[in-house]
């Protein structure tokens, strides 16, 4: 177990004291002005752990502390709550847990006193004035471990290696019954070709046989962990799986036998789960079992998608900008009936739900028929799809008090030729589903599109796919006739980066007039391979705004490492957002 390595005469407490002396001559004392001392005490310390204070942190029943550790998996390991001098610290104690607040690791604290609950006990209260003391109180803080964290944290060390192995002895088992099991043959065979019309007609029988993998080793925790214990039958993908699934299990294969040995695993994830209160950040929780699961099992998927996810702020600050644009120039707003809304890479739904938020502190009346009717969301990866179909479908059970399945999810490939007559996309629901949000006038394109930073062979990583067509209509296409064609540079292989397709599928999608705002690859703004592209952007939108957040550690490599990124990545990023309007 991880030690804090902490004495009295190291510097940050030297600077605490300090602080709280400087504080004191200038006679601050409320809590807003002498927590910061405390605030840079922990901050200092969660260093030696790779755990981040996160101010203001949400606990149950929409109240929130003033601190929480959390660690590289969003979990929270401690909590802090911050009184000033004149507080009667014990009688803020009583009542801040009488209230529900966590009695597991949270430390009140004031200048001059600390008192620590554990495990729903009083451990310490100590006067801290007292160097001494302080470090005392702060080591027990961070070196406590409760129960189901300290099952966690030796259970994730083996996941990984365990998913691997489980992953690769199923993959023998369907090899070997794909030669003898005639009930589970046909039923792959119909899966495989389901997938070829849904998400790529060139996608490989591995690709395929990964996706029941992922199912099988990931069902478990979708009923657990998000209580719901039905996801396998009402999800309409789900369920096309599980026939294929109940086809292999058809034949001496107990599919709880052969996961026992997971158990341990999976009950450490439904365990510490379970400690969690606020859904968003067992989202968050979930998220990172989700992106070491791929990094593990499934690397070269995950490189050719770019699974990044999006941090919040970002989030945040482009779901308000379209509101903002959407009222200045169109007169229109997301509430209003007509504005369709897509993401067309909806990861695990992060843009969605945050959309969904917005659209409920406007005008709540409005989200059940933009929910029904004008929420338009594709994936193409499982696992993703899976996620994001449950926190859409929790996030608008929060917001209206009801369940509603959530009808505007497609498992489909956007950059598909959107004018091939498929058969069923899985399912006659998935392909009403993709049917409806072809018709729909799309308004408002939102997301975080796919993007990896070039291949530096034809061997590095997963090629991505070429998506043309006889009639020239393909996203490759597009980008060659326009993008390409204006373009002065010799060499453009750099135009074929996904979100470079993305830019122009959606800026095709949107017609006359709507909205597009994507965070990508920053590399277009500048590179003389994307002046074509520049070009045809300033032509085609009345308004383009690009808030360059840099981070090119490539480019700069005084940066070093990927921490000056707001993605943890190495290629730069910005926010764009393009307007266009009928009038022009």
């Amino acid at each position: 177990m991880s030690s804090l390595n902490l004495k009295p005469t190291h510097k940050p407490v030297k600077q605490y004291y300090e602080e709280l002396e400087n504080f004191k001559k200038l006679g601050v004392v409320h809590e807003t002005a002498v927590k910061v001392a405390f605030q840079k005490l922990l901050e200092s310390c969660c260093q030696q752990f790779k755990w981040t204070l996160v101010q203001e942190y949400a606990i149950k029943k929409r109240k929130r502390v003033d601190g929480a550790l959390v660690d590289s998996y969003n979990l929270a390991r401690a909590y802090w709550e911050a009184k000033d001098t004149k507080d009667n610290l014990k009688k803020e104690v009583q009542k801040k847990l009488a209230i529900d607040y966590p009695k597991d690791n949270i430390i009140f604290q004031q200048p001059e006193r600390a008192i620590l609950y554990q495990d729903g006990k009083l451990v310490m209260d100590e006067d801290i004035t007292k160097p001494q003391n302080l470090v005392d109180v702060l080591r027990q803080l961070f070196e406590y471990r409760p129960p189901a964290i300290e099952q966690w944290e030796k259970a994730a060390d083996e996941f990984g290696l365990r998913v691997e192995e489980h992953a690769t002895a199923l993959l023998r088992l369907i090899k070997e019954q794909s030669q003898k099991n005639k009930k589970f043959i046909d039923a792959f065979a119909e899966f495989f070709k389901l997938c070829r019309q849904s998400i790529n007609p060139n996608i490989s029988e591995a690709a395929v046989e990964e996706m029941l993998i992922q199912h099988l080793l990931t069902e478990r925790i979708f009923r657990n962990v998000f209580n719901n214990p039905d996801f396998a039958q009402r999800n309409i993908i789900a369920v096309e799986i599980e026939k294929v699934i109940n086809a292999l299990t058809s034949k001496s294969f107990s599919r709880s036998h052969f996961l026992s040995s997971l158990d341990r695993f999976y009950g450490a994830i439904e365990e510490t789960a379970a400690t969690i209160d606020d859904f968003s950040q067992k989202q968050d929780f979930l998220n990172k079992i989700y992106e070491r699961f791929f990094q593990g099992f499934s690397v070269k998927v995950a490189d050719t998608h770019g699974i990044v996810y999006t941090p919040q702020p970002i989030v945040n600050f482009m779901v308000k900008s379209v509101e903002n644009i959407l009222q200045r120039e169109f007169g229109k707003s997301l509430v209003d009936k007509g504005v369709h809304i897509l993401d067309p890479f909806v990861g695990t739904g992060n843009f969605i739900i945050r959309i969904m938020r917005e659209i409920a502190e406007i005008q709540k009346s409005a989200l059940p028929y933009k929910y029904e009717h004008e929420l338009h969301c594709n994936e193409v990866m499982l696992l993703p799809y899976y996620i994001a179909s449950m926190n859409i479908e929790h996030e608008y059970f929060e917001q209206a008090g009801e369940y509603k399945s959530f009808e505007g999810i497609c498992l489909v490939d956007t950059f598909e030729d959107q004018n091939i007559q498929q058969l069923d996309l899985f399912s006659p629901d998935n392909m009403k589903r993709v049917e409806k949000q072809r018709k729909s006038d799309i308004f408002v394109i939102i997301g975080n599109p796919p993007y990896n930073a070039g291949q530096l062979n034809e061997n590095d990583n997963n090629k991505n796919r070429k998506y043309t067509t006889k009639d020239k209509t393909g996203i490759d296409d597009r980008v060659s006739a326009t993008y390409a064609k204006a373009s002065k540079a010799t060499l453009k292989n750099k135009l074929s980066d996904p979100y470079v397709k993305a830019i122009r599928w959606a800026s095709d999608r949107i017609k006359e007039e709507g909205i597009i705002a994507f965070v990508t690859n920053n590399s277009f703004i500048e590179q003389i391979a994307f002046d074509g592209m520049r070009q045809e952007l300033e032509k085609h939108f009345d308004q383009i705004y690009v808030f360059d957040l840099g981070g090119n550690v490539r480019k700069n490599p005084k940066l070093s490492g990927t921490t000056h990124n707001v993605f943890g990545i190495q290629v730069g990023v910005s926010v764009n957002i393009l307007v266009k309007k009928q009038t022009r």
